[in-house]
């Protein structure tokens, strides 16, 4: 019996499929911090702040004390290096099997950075044995307190960058990860001192579930997708999608296959809403980087008014599933000024749910919340 032909897909369709996995389509309350980190797998963290916004975006009621309540007292959700090597905010209970599928490759890839600044590999685990005894011993240090006693106790000279790349080795062998802050230090602490880590998954069967994850998150989507966004290789991407290949329905855009899961393939025949869906994401949002490409969430002509070199993604004014502009927020004492620069013109009908948005931003972060338009482009 042949396979029935898939849908041809529209960019706006694309988009629209894409934001409702991400639970940017329309607010979904009664969630916790971790379930909808859960839903998503994880946000971007290297900025707390952007990743409490991330997590607003995504849900309903939540303030963002409740994302310091579930990463500090519940310690529900952990921040550590994870996917892509960066730092992220993942479920506790996710823990365990997302670091030691994606530890390796991560770990193996830096290895040339750590010779070059001296850390053989002999140096390295002599390192962090140091770093396993002096957390157990002292519990939460800073980065500059593990360098001082590297130095102290194991003889081992760990300034400026090498610092950063010993606690990086130590985070995605799954030694430490990071605890409260003191001031504006990050603390980083043993991880069976901080959470209960849950027993990890076969390799085969956690390939299997970050795929499954990511495509209830990210589809439609193809393996160079997952790739991209996991850190994965291409090859490790392709056989976690062949173990989930009869969950999935093929569609097709732009003359090449994506996929989606089949549990969602219904929302292909709802029709789109009427009202414009409007997002304000902060810095780093996980949306724009989920794929190999950002040209369907930011227009090229666009992409360096969100990505103007160093890696850094700029708050995004996402209309329908594609950025038409940044915003950038202003704090003072008792308020926060929210301040909109559209890519062009900005519609009337964006106008309700830029509204919305910056009343709810202020909502979460507990202050008034005032617009400003900046410009036309």
């Amino acid at each position: 019996m042949a396979s029935p032909k898939p849908d041809y897909l529209s960019a706006d369709q694309v988009r629209r499929l894409r934001i409702r996995a991400q639970r940017l389509a329309f607010r979904q309350g009664g969630h916790s911090v971790a379930q909808v980190l859960t839903e998503v797998c994880a946000v971007q963290a290297q900025e707390l702040p952007a990743a409490a916004l991330s997590i607003r975006a995504r849900s309903d009621g939540l303030l963002a004390a409740d994302v310091q309540h579930a990463r500090l007292v519940e310690r529900s959700v952990v921040r550590t290096w994870c996917l892509r090597g960066t730092l992220h905010l993942i479920p506790t209970e996710d823990y365990a099997w997302l670091i030691q599928l994606l530890g390796p490759s991560h770990l193996a890839g830096s290895r040339r950075r750590l010779a070059q600044m001296g850390l053989d590999g002999d140096t390295t685990a002599r390192a962090l044995q140091v770093i396993r005894e002096i957390l157990a011993s002292q519990g939460l240090l800073t980065r500059a307190q593990i360098a001082e006693e590297l130095s102290r106790q194991g003889g081992i000279r760990a300034e400026g960058q090498a610092r950063v790349h010993l606690i990086y080795q130590a985070a995605m062998r799954g030694i430490l990860c990071e605890g409260p802050d003191q001031g504006s230090e990050s603390t980083y602490i043993l991880v069976d001192d901080w959470i209960r880590r849950e027993r990890p998954l076969p390799p085969e069967q956690a390939l299997a579930e970050l795929a499954l994850r990511y495509l209830k998150a990210y589809g439609p989507a193809g393996p160079r997708d997952l790739a991209a966004w996991s850190g994965l290789s291409l090859g490790q991407a392709r056989q976690g999608w062949d173990q989930i290949a009869g969950q999935l329905t093929e569609v097709a855009f732009d003359g090449r296959p994506l996929w989606m899961l089949t549990s969602q393939a219904g929302w292909l025949a709802e029709p789109p809403d009427i009202a414009a869906n409007i997002r304000l994401l902060p810095r780093y949002d996980t949306y724009l980087l989920g794929y190999a490409s950002r040209d369907l969430a930011v227009a090229p002509e666009y992409s360096q008014r969100i990505n103007r070199g160093g890696g850094i993604l700029h708050p995004a004014l996402l209309v329908d599933g594609r950025a038409q502009g940044t915003w950038s927020a202003t704090r003072r004492r008792d308020s926060i000024q929210i301040a909109i620069e559209p890519f062009e013109g900005l519609s009337r009908d964006w106008l309700p749910g830029i509204e919305s948005e910056i009343a709810d931003l202020g909502r979460f972060l507990g202050v008034e919340a005032e617009r400003e338009i900046r410009g036309r482009g």
